[in-house]
């Protein structure tokens, strides 16, 4: 860690009530507050270093520290897909593994933005505990990567058949732990024990879509964006899970706003969900700012049949305030429902025109976009921002040896709370 840095200086505000606080350390949200925290730098201006990876946004980053590898999103104008598509101003941002583009993200997805914000958030205070994080795939990938090359004490929490997602380059630092949640089970279940995780001394919680942090590493994607183009889009186009990078790119898209270099636009949150796993896109259909009613066993049987497994999140921050549905609403937003074979169609159509492979949520946000074209929701010069949360996995395992992080435990869903206490007791990190 390099403690030269200068922390940067906010302070953080209720989105429901307005009260503003300083920072204890790793605060999540105020005491009986129902809505999301932001933060509120002291640069009310976007200075860019450009020389500091993800850091280079770190004027409205809520970091204490700069950590190794931290790579940024990198934001290019189409043009072979752009052409495909008819459209005159498609901005592509890459999240991946592109050097090509300068792209280093060594997991191959932005999960990396929220990881490099949230670990170089943590306080002093948390350097001996361990922190938990709970994913469907990349964030995990993200969070064991980086808290692995920086020496910070991690404990995942994932499904037992999202295992897969867990690659690397080389072996990891036994810093990083993971456990499991058993097959058929899905990420609502790993965040459940994650959660009894976080009720054992020691161990803390990331926190998820309330944890500033995360949200605004994510909203890094609206930065490289804006600074790119000149000005703030006029639609921002993502596949969501949880909607927590949406959230960010909103939230984002309020300062630059507010920095008065990049125009007045609010861009319209263009978001999509994977079928037959759409529990937000349903909501939202019916204008309604609580999900619907979605039994256990069937959320779980429609997101095991979805191809971009990390879109399956059953309890997503949409409804409660500051979140996926207030930023929709102010946004003029709109919600899309793409299938496992128009999101491959378009993978292998950016593929084909922009050099390059992604991931398949990727290739669902893809997919949206052609939808909103085929149906005139979205005019074909508007100015737009396709967010490519995942890329060019296959160009960073060519000829590389890839090694795996298996759980050292795997658990039934309805294991008994203190077994699974006791077991963490005994682990060493």
């Amino acid at each position: 860690m390099n403690n030269v840095f200068k922390p940067t200086e906010y302070k953080l505000r209720s989105v429901a009530t307005d009260e503003i606080r300083d920072d204890s350390g790793w605060l999540l949200g105020f005491d009986g507050d129902s809505g999301l925290i932001r933060a509120e730098y002291a640069s009310k201006q976007l200075n860019v270093n450009s020389n500091q990876g993800l850091y280079k946004f770190s004027d409205w980053l809520p970091v204490k520290r700069l950590l190794k590898g931290a790579s940024s999103p990198v934001t290019y104008k189409s043009e072979r897909l752009a052409e495909k598509l008819q459209m005159t101003n498609l901005y592509i941002t890459f999240n991946g593994y592109w050097p090509e583009k300068g792209a280093y993200m060594k997991t191959c997805s932005f999960k990396e933005t929220e990881a490099y914000s949230v670990c170089a958030r943590l306080p002093e205070s948390k350097k001996d505990e361990v922190l938990v994080v709970s994913s469907a795939g990349n964030t995990a990938r993200a969070f064991a990567q980086v808290c692995s090359d920086n020496n910070i004490k991690l404990l995942i929490t994932i499904p037992e058949d999202n295992i897969d997602a867990l690659w690397f380059e080389k072996p990891l630092n036994p810093c990083v732990k993971v456990i499991a949640t058993e097959s058929g089970s899905d990420y609502f279940d790993a965040i459940n024990i994650g959660n009894t995780a976080c009720e054992v001394e020691g161990f803390f919680a990331e926190g998820g879509a309330k944890n500033i942090a995360r949200r605004d590493g994510m909203g890094t994607t609206m930065l490289s964006a804006a600074t790119t183009i000149g000005r703030v889009p006029d639609c921002y186009f993502q596949a969501v899970g949880s909607g927590t990078g949406a959230i960010a790119a909103w939230e984002n898209n309020l300062r630059l706003i507010a920095d008065g270099r990049f125009g007045n636009v609010k861009a319209r949150l263009m978001v999509s969900q994977n079928k037959p796993f759409t529990p937000m896109f349903d909501a939202w259909k019916q204008d309604s700012r609580t999900l619907l009613p979605y039994d256990d066993e069937t959320a779980r049987k429609d997101a095991g049949r979805i191809a971009a497994s990390v879109l399956s999140n059953r309890k997503p921050p949409y409804s409660l305030i500051g979140g996926l549905y207030d930023a929709m609403k102010d946004t003029n937003g709109d919600f899309f429902a793409v299938s496992n074979e128009e999101g491959l169609v378009a993978q292998n159509l950016f593929e084909e025109t922009e050099g390059i492979d992604i991931h398949p949520a990727a290739g669902i946000a893809l997919a949206s976009l052609m939808q909103a074209l085929d149906s005139g929701k979205i005019a074909h010069n508007e100015v737009v921002m396709l967010n490519i949360t995942g890329g060019g996995e296959k160009h960073f395992k060519k000829n590389k040896e890839i090694f795996k992080l298996m759980p050292s435990k795997v658990f039934k869903i309805n294991t008994d709370k203190d077994q699974i206490k006791n077991y963490l007791r005994k682990i060493v990190f």
